[in-house]
């Protein structure tokens, strides 16, 4: 019992290490993903650009059922650990890890087999010329989602220096790998073919790391709620892609391209908060430290966004044509709003993550009436060039952090009011 309850304390004191251990981890995988994402703009021109940009978008969206298993596999860990059993993954029951493997099997095969037969709706939606793209990032995908539920379990046992680790590897191995196809071949499906190798390594090298658990008999529960998760993600991390695809589909070739650079920015702005809500995550199963945790959580994240604000809008044009080199040299693009948008997105997820872990599906309803939102602004109205599709983005983001915060309050005041209640049990 006294080891049980001193873990939390240790917890807390740890928590800044870890999120600067996690942080250095993302730091060092995205190195890949900025080298990728300043060759290719050099090596493919504007309009090949804005065709990778695209299916690199298709990539993110894709990997949300790795993000949701991730989750789903970080609580139910956290949850273990906290009634008593071993924190090590490879000391776990046996059966808790193989029904978790055994998800994340079942969950590469349906992402593959659906982003496959949708090949041609994406060839015809996105203007693409040839099938294999799309076939190559929906193979990919099969690694990345495996490798979602051992992050998780590394997560959730809160093994942070063996998870940071795993994200180096992983991000090297699924960007730094397209950054060699492209080096190599210069092209979109030569980039997205090596994908292919380094998303299937890393994913053995996560089986390994997890003590290589064997796939247990599946439990309808569990598909259930990592549904649930998965979708509750898939409408946040959608978010963060919608525009860039709404941008593909409306503006010409170039500007779509112009529009692939200032998405850059959107995505760095969205994943720089990240290590926090990892660390943060397999904490939140409390309810009675959660409100702490998101304050300050939030509180952090919203000091890194302000900086990011301040950068981009004092060095835009600087950022751009570093992003996107000479092409896009007196582009005059607002980079703050790209920005603007991730910042925001990066706050919504914190507190998604709050109500995933709460059980509360309330915040999943708004993400989605969001991605509805936005589709139907852009459609109608806002898509006839560049500032007015990111316009539509920010509006929309802002709209939504506003509600997320205003559903935590009143679930934080509930709390609040429960245990001075003298009629409740």
């Amino acid at each position: 019992m006294t080891r049980l309850a001193a873990a939390p304390r240790g917890a807390v004191t740890r928590a800044p290490v870890n999120t600067m251990i996690v942080a250095v981890a993302f730091g060092l995988s995205n190195v890949g993903a900025y080298l990728l994402n300043v060759i290719a703009p050099r090596l493919l021109g504007p309009p090949q650009w804005g065709e990778f940009g695209s299916l690199l978008a298709i990539t993110v969206v894709g990997a949300v059922p790795a993000l949701g298993l991730q989750t789903f596999a970080a609580l139910r860990v956290a949850k273990l650990r906290a009634s008593g059993d071993s924190a090590d993954p490879r000391t776990l029951p046996r059966r808790d890890i193989g029904q978790l493997l055994s998800l994340a099997l079942d969950a590469s095969a349906a992402v593959t087999g659906i982003l496959l037969a949708a090949t041609p709706l994406l060839m015809a939606l996105l203007h693409f010329t040839t099938p294999w793209p799309t076939m190559c990032v929906a193979i990919a995908l099969a690694g990345v989602t495996c490798n979602g539920v051992f992050l998780g379990i590394l997560q959730g046992a809160q093994r942070f220096g063996a998870l940071a680790r795993l994200i180096v590897i992983d991000g090297l191995g699924r960007t730094g790998s397209a950054v060699i196809g492209l080096l190599v071949f210069g092209t979109p499906t030569g980039a997205l073919g090596t994908m292919v190798v380094g998303t299937l390594l890393v994913a053995t090298t996560g089986w390994l790391m997890c003590g290589r658990p064997t796939p247990a008999k599946r439990q309808l529960s569990n598909v259930r709620d990592v549904f649930l998760t998965g979708q509750a993600l898939l409408g946040l991390v959608l978010l963060v892609n919608l525009d860039m695809i709404l941008a593909r589909h409306h503006l010409p070739p170039a500007e779509g391209g112009e529009y692939a650079v200032g998405w850059v920015m959107t995505r760095a702005a969205y994943w720089l908060p990240y290590a926090i809500a990892v660390v943060a995550l397999p904490r939140l199963i409390d309810a009675e430290q959660r409100r702490r945790i998101i304050l300050a959580t939030l509180g952090f994240c919203a000091m890194l966004n302000a900086l990011v604000l301040l950068v981009t809008t004092v060095f835009g044009a600087e950022i751009v044509r570093l992003i996107g080199g000479r092409d896009y040299v007196g582009s005059g693009m607002p980079l703050w709003a790209f920005a603007l948008v991730g910042s925001l997105l990066s706050l919504v997820q914190l507190l998604l993550y709050s109500r995933i872990a709460s059980v509360d599906r309330r915040s999943t309803l708004l993400v989605w009436l969001a991605v509805g939102v936005e589709i139907v602004v852009v459609r109608l109205w806002l898509h006839d060039s560049l500032a007015e599709i990111v316009t539509a983005a920010v509006a929309t983001t802002a709209a939504l952090m506003v509600l997320s915060v205003l559903i935590e309050l009143r679930d934080n005041r509930h709390r609040a009011v429960l245990p001075t209640n003298p009629q409740l049990p």
